[in-house]
């Protein structure tokens, strides 16, 4: 479930941030350039990136000044600016003290908090990070100012578009995903305006906090991975070379992503560095089947019946859910809107009764559900659970009409031959899940 959306104050600002995970201690993550925090959770990926950080972490994480949903004043973006919007979001969030995060251009502003702000910082970890953007005598490395130059435009100029240069370079191994692509081309859409990307790259062309490194005296991790050509691994070298006691691994993999790839190696590095063990972010899997329900147009009910009324009627369905739930075994892990999500142990046969038990009562007091079943493994974390799994039941249940029982491929192969009947829907692409999925629809 996306955490909610909330906002900080900064000067005249306002800063979206979020908070997931209820750890013991806080994690801010420092967008590299741009994000927009309620569209990374809609790639499972990065969803399941962003979940296991918030195993072990409070996770906070927010959009930089404008990007995403955070303002964006007309002013120059410095990274002093930067600085105090990221103390301005541990402040609304409630966090004295921070492990900070940083992938890529988050990096100097990581660094400058570190430096000077010591007392709100209670480690630094620095993901495929950078202390300078341009070219130096000892950065001969990164871009000139020319050739940064002249990759803004090519990279404004198909903004937003499936097929930009970007994401071959940030995922290579992800190449022929047409979903991530899909997703990234939407994340630019809603992160900046092809303007503001470009005032947010210009701005951030000859970044240089080379003096601030031997002032970081925090516990310090700093990461790449070996193939890395959206920032040269060297910048990692560089930094680990000139901040004070800083750990350095390098990791094997192509992708500069943290949520592409081998993530886990990622996420393990960062929970021994935190907590000197590996064990607390590993997530808890098992085979589950999955299933979310939803009242149909229940807006329209809700307007055509009056709050009262509709609040009756709904706490009626709910009471009737549950009910059936206590009857086939479900386990209620909440509800979503006007729905459920539901898991059930073991086959599904029990699911897929319990569902078509919850059409017949909803359809007694005069509404419509729609219902999606999926049988994978879930990852447990807590009450909650998550993974592919869940993400895959979600979208099942979307395509389902009015009083349909929906249901993927691997359920109908697990059922088949029993008492159950099932009219055949076609392949449907997943949106966010590889390849096409055959749906099947569950007879009465």
């Amino acid at each position: 479930m996306v955490p909610t959306t909330r906002y900080a104050r900064s000067g005249d600002a306002t800063i979206a941030y979020q908070v997931a995970g209820e750890g013991t201690s806080d994690l801010l993550f420092l967008p590299g350039w741009i994000s927009q925090i309620e569209q990374l959770w809609d790639a499972p990926a990065m969803r399941r990136f962003l979940e296991r950080l918030a195993v072990f972490n409070r996770l906070i994480l927010f959009d930089r000044r404008g990007s995403g949903l955070s303002d964006s004043v007309g002013e120059p973006y410095t990274l002093e600016q930067d600085a105090e919007d990221a103390l301005a979001v541990l402040d609304a969030a409630g966090s004295e003290r921070a492990t900070l995060f940083t992938y890529g251009l988050g990096g100097p502003v990581g660094a400058v908090l570190a430096a000077e702000r010591p007392e709100r910082v209670g480690a630094l970890i620095m993901y495929a990070s950078i202390a300078r953007t341009s070219w130096a005598p000892d950065h001969e490395w990164a871009m000139t100012v020319e050739d940064r130059a002249a990759w803004t435009e090519r990279t404004v100029a198909t903004w937003g578009e499936v097929d930009g240069p970007g994401l071959p370079v940030l995922a290579p191994s992800m190449g022929g995903d047409r979903s991530l692509a899909t997703w990234y081309a939407r994340l630019q859409r809603l992160s900046a305006s092809p303007s503001e990307a470009r005032i947010l790259l210009n701005a951030a062309s000859e970044l240089d906090v080379r003096d601030m490194l031997p002032r970081v005296r925090v516990p310090t991790l700093v990461m790449h991975r070996s193939g890395d050509n959206a920032w040269d691994p060297r910048h990692s070298r560089y930094l680990a070379e000139h901040i004070p006691g800083a750990r350095h691994v390098e990791l094997d993999g192509v992708d500069s992503f943290p949520f592409v790839g081998d993530s886990d190696a990622i996420v393990e590095e960062i929970e021994e560095f935190l907590t000197g063990r590996r064990s607390g972010g590993e997530l808890v899997r098992t085979l589950l089947t999955v299933m979310f329900t939803d009242i149909v147009d229940a807006t329209a009910h809700a307007a055509r019946l009056g709050d009262g009324r509709w609040r009756d009627l709904l706490a009626d369905h709910d009471s009737q859910v549950r009910g059936q739930l206590a009857r086939f075994g479900g386990r209620e892990v909440k509800t979503v809107g006007d729905g459920f999500l539901v898991t059930f142990a073991g086959p599904p046969s029990r699911a897929l009764r319990c569902a078509q038990a919850i059409t017949a009562s909803a359809r007694e007091l005069g509404v419509e559900v729609r219902i999606g079943v999926h049988t994978g493994e879930c990852e447990l974390i807590g009450e909650d659970v998550a993974g592919m799994a869940v993400h895959i039941a979600s979208r099942v249940s979307a395509l389902a009409g009015p009083g349909e029982v929906l249901v993927s491929g691997t359920v109908f192969g697990t059922v088949v031959g029993g008492p159950f009947t099932f009219h055949e829907r076609g392949f449907h692409e997943l949106k966010g899940v590889p390849e096409r999925w055959p749906l099947f629809a569950l007879g009465g």
